[in-house]
């Protein structure tokens, strides 16, 4: 959905573009059947980036400020959800290795405390607390019998905590990545809109005229797309990390559910 919407924006910006430029080349009579008879008398005026977004007025100064601001954020939550899931999957392996080597649920317990981004470590700890508690309410284990629902509620409950906590900040991501296309197509309108405002204003529809507004409209697409394609790119590379985690907790809530089935539900 995300690369989809980029490809749209992107294909409406190039026609958009396109349309312009016909239209400029037609009154400036610099096209391609014109080449032969084009003024090489103009002066060339020389903008610098900066130059060329301040000449966009306020609306076109806002447009880039916001896809600066996009940018900046995606890159600081690109950084931060990298080393997050990285620890997380690491830990949570680390885990594994070490719950399926514990001899008792309780010495887990006190190990598990080390892997705290773990989120089948979280899911432990919930399911052995609830458990702790019923074996303490009933003062024995053949009372537990009925009471198998608390400990999946608990798990559960955990698990959507974990998937929340992992999922966080991604929404921004897939906002960025859906939406700073459309904000550069909106600069690229505006753009052009200036630049045809210029040639009126000026009387004159020589390349100086509208080149600025022109290069505003290209640079307005290229700052959209430049914030967007790497919000798409992690979001994407994140989700599919999650993903991954979500099934093993999932697979480990089964397992624990059995193990404890097993040992306390008879």
């Amino acid at each position: 959905m995300l690369a989809a919407s980029i490809t749209m924006s992107g294909a409406a910006s190039t026609h958009i573009i396109m349309v312009g430029l016909t239209t400029l080349e037609a009154a400036t009579g610099t096209g391609p059947g014109a080449a032969g008879t084009a003024s090489t008398g103009g002066s060339v005026t020389d903008l610098s980036l900066f130059d060329t977004i301040t000449h966009s007025g306020p609306i076109g100064v806002a447009s880039f400020a916001l896809l600066i601001l996009f940018s900046a954020v995606s890159w600081a939550i690109i950084v931060h959800k990298f080393f997050f899931l990285r620890r997380a999957a690491v830990e949570t392996e680390r885990f594994l290795v070490a719950f399926w080597d514990a001899k008792r649920l309780d010495q887990m317990y006190q190990q598990s405390e080390s892997y705290r981004r773990s989120p089948l470590a979280q899911l432990f700890k919930s399911g052995y607390i609830e458990l702790a508690r019923l074996k303490k309410r009933s003062g024995d284990e053949e009372g537990l019998a009925g009471d198998i629902e608390n400990v999946e509620r608990a798990l559960r409950r955990s698990q959507n905590s974990e998937t929340t906590s992992l999922e966080s900040l991604t929404s921004f991501l897939a906002t960025v990545g859906s939406t700073s296309p459309f904000i550069g197509l909106f600069g690229t309108v505006w753009g052009i809109m200036k630049a045809f405002h210029d040639i009126g204003r000026m009387g004159s529809a020589n390349l100086a005229t509208v080149a600025p507004g022109i290069s505003e409209a290209l640079i307005a697409t290229a700052a959209g797309l430049a914030a967007a394609i790497p919000a798409v790119i992690a979001y994407n590379f994140f989700l599919a990390r999650i993903r991954i985690l979500q099934s093993e907790m999932e697979s480990f809530s089964s397992d624990f559910l059995n193990i404890v089935k097993r040992h306390f539900f008879k």
